[in-house]
């Protein structure tokens, strides 16, 4: 019997830093029976530097004049925030899972107990982070936007040799546009990634509809991680590429 395929459904920073927006998108995700509902941990000031510009997108999307460290800061959650989220969590039946962008916010998860580590395209060749993963023997899922397959391996080698079993491993197949024009899709870089190292793989998708995820299903995708939003028209970096409540229901039955 095939495992099913785990369903993230990302709110990310699509919350806008509102803890009321967040637990209602926790209530959306649980409703249309996604397994895990997954936000963002961050420090603005490990991550960015105080002049960094915004990504053209995020700038197109945005419509405001912000360094990226000052729109980062909007979207951070505390630790009590995470406590709280946590436990709407539990309360709908969803599983919590955030990304952590620095070893600080993993920590911060160790300490709230998350058994499961979702590694960002960016921190694919942060090699302190990935060995601080690599050490703790959770599961994890990696995102491989803007990497060759010489990176993927190498991040992949420094997670196992640091400690982690490769069947807890999958790797996700990524493109790095929001959002991401169907041409660039290349699902079969996936079963590039599931040849060369022999590991557990799915797909985390950028791309407008919920096509891509379905077709990356039916080639073995093991799981499927997808954008939503409360509302595509709200301001904020990420909104327009995101799906709306419906559609997200759609795509996870369409999946099943």
């Amino acid at each position: 019997l095939m495992k099913k395929t785990l369903i993230i459904a990302e709110a990310g920073v699509n919350h806008n830093g509102s803890l009321k927006l967040a637990k209602k998108m926790i209530e959306i995700a649980a409703k249309a029976k996604c397994d895990f509902v997954k936000f963002q941990t961050f420090n603005p000031d490990e991550l960015v530097h105080k002049k960094a510009k915004m990504a053209y997108y995020q700038k197109n999307n945005l419509k405001k004049k912000l360094t990226q460290n000052q729109m980062l800061k909007k979207y951070q959650l505390s630790k009590k925030d995470h406590v709280e989220l946590i436990k709407i969590c539990k309360k709908n039946n969803i599983k919590f899972l955030s990304t952590a962008f620095d070893i600080k916010s993993l920590k911060l998860l160790l300490d709230l107990r998350i058994s499961t580590f979702k590694i960002p395209s960016g921190e694919i060749t942060n090699y302190p982070y990935l060995e601080f993963i690599g050490k703790q023997n959770k599961k994890i899922f990696m995102s491989t936007g803007m990497s060759n397959m010489d990176e993927v391996k190498n991040a992949f080698k420094i997670l196992t040799k640091n400690g982690t079993n490769k069947k807890n491993i999958t790797i996700l197949h990524c493109n790095t546009e929001y959002p991401t024009p169907l041409k660039d899709v290349n699902l079969r870089a996936m079963l590039a990634i599931k040849k060369e190292l022999n590991v557990d793989v799915g797909y985390s998708d950028h791309s407008l509809g919920i096509t891509v995820p379905i077709a990356a299903v039916a080639l073995g995708a093991k799981v499927i991680e997808k954008h939503f939003t409360l509302n595509q028209k709200m301001s904020g970096p990420d909104h327009k590429a995101s799906l709306n409540a419906d559609n997200l229901a759609i795509l996870v039955k369409a999946i099943r």
